[in-house]
């Protein structure tokens, strides 16, 4: 399974932003030097990148700055939501309608996966299931990126009191990634 760069430069930039240039150091020194290497050459926002890549970069960020919590994908995600929705994605809000953003998570999971499917079915006006099938791999880290990512869109679409929560995960033992989404 393949990611795009800007899930990699997503989290790269974060790490800059929030812990410093060292600790940007630190989290390469942590990796193998095959890694170290691709992470540290030119990597583009539409470019398909090995999902291991991805997990690995996820795991030496959990432990050398997250304390071995997956809590900072949050805030990664929220990042990167930030960044790619504000720019290069912008196409894909629906302002004003939180509800029609959710119903193009199939085609949003496709700008940033290339296995796999993401499927939302509405319960509500404002609220939904988000459930991902198929992903030949998977990580709680990205999981917790999915959580941030969809929170902050939701807000960025219009959405108040935005409550996203991963209700079964493919990392804990789960037969696919579920999320519930509701908002006001």
């Amino acid at each position: 399974m393949k990611v795009k760069g800007n899930i990699l430069k997503a989290r790269i930039a974060f790490v800059g932003q929030h812990f410093g240039e060292d600790a940007w150091a630190n989290v390469l020194a942590a990796m193998s030097d095959d890694d170290e290497k691709q992470l540290s050459g030119i990597i583009t926002n539409s470019g398909w990148y090995p999902f291991d890549v991805a997990a690995r970069l996820d795991e030496a960020i959990v432990k050398v700055l997250g304390s071995g919590r997956t809590q900072v994908f949050e805030d990664i995600g929220k990042a990167s939501a930030r960044a790619n929705l504000g720019s290069v994605h912008k196409g894909m809000l629906t302002p004003g309608d939180p509800a029609a953003f959710m119903a193009k998570a199939d085609m949003i999971y496709r700008f940033y996966y290339d296995t796999g499917n993401r499927e939302y079915e509405p319960t509500g006006p404002k609220s939904g299931v988000l459930t991902t099938h198929g992903a030949e791999t998977f990580s709680a880290a990205d999981c917790a990126t999915v959580v941030g990512w969809y929170r902050e869109a939701l807000k960025m679409c219009g959405a108040t009191n935005v409550m996203f929560k991963e209700e079964t995960c493919r990392a804990k033992g789960g037969e696919y990634c579920r999320y519930t989404a509701s908002w006001s």
